[in-house]
């Protein structure tokens, strides 16, 4: 049997090396706490410095661009619209149905073989996908269920 002074003691041992090793957690977490409360103040000067120099941009009548990402949205194609706007998945698509051989329209299995990917199925409904959401904005047509122009070329050959 334990001596009673032993089993305080003991005890006592164990607590004290909880508490050694959480303080070394504190310490590692406000560590980490320090280097992240830096990054935001970094974070939010950069910010503030990519406000004021677009600000000084607008304010000289200079014209503020933005390069498309991929997985960005598709804009309506208005009065002043360009390709450039669209994510490069997009404008690839554009491309492939702005060549001669497209002017009677493709289907979406035509439109990947322009890209050259393989007509797997999830490819297929993936660029099947981007083409109605291109129609649906304005940049192509459906001129038969399932077979798309580009709506400049429609345009170009309604206009001449």
């Amino acid at each position: 049997m334990p001596s009673v002074l032993g089993m305080p003691e003991a005890r006592e041992k164990k607590v004290r090396e909880e508490v050694a090793r959480l303080r070394e957690e504190a310490e590692r977490v406000q560590a980490a706490l320090v280097a992240a409360e830096g990054a935001l103040v970094r974070l939010a000067g950069a910010r503030e410095t990519v406000a004021e120099v677009l600000g000084e941009q607008a304010g000289q009548g200079g014209e503020l661009t933005s390069g498309a990402v991929a997985g960005s949205t598709v804009p309506h194609l208005g009065g002043n619209a360009v390709v450039e706007v669209l994510a490069p998945e997009y404008q690839q698509i554009l491309r492939v149905l702005a060549v001669p051989e497209a002017a009677g329209g493709m289907r979406v299995k035509q439109i990947l073989a322009g890209l050259g990917w393989e007509a797997t199925p999830t490819r297929v409904e993936g660029v099947r996908s981007r083409v109605k959401r291109l129609a649906a904005r304005g940049w192509v047509t459906e001129v038969r269920p399932n077979v798309f122009v580009s709506a400049m070329t429609t345009e170009s050959a309604a206009a001449g």
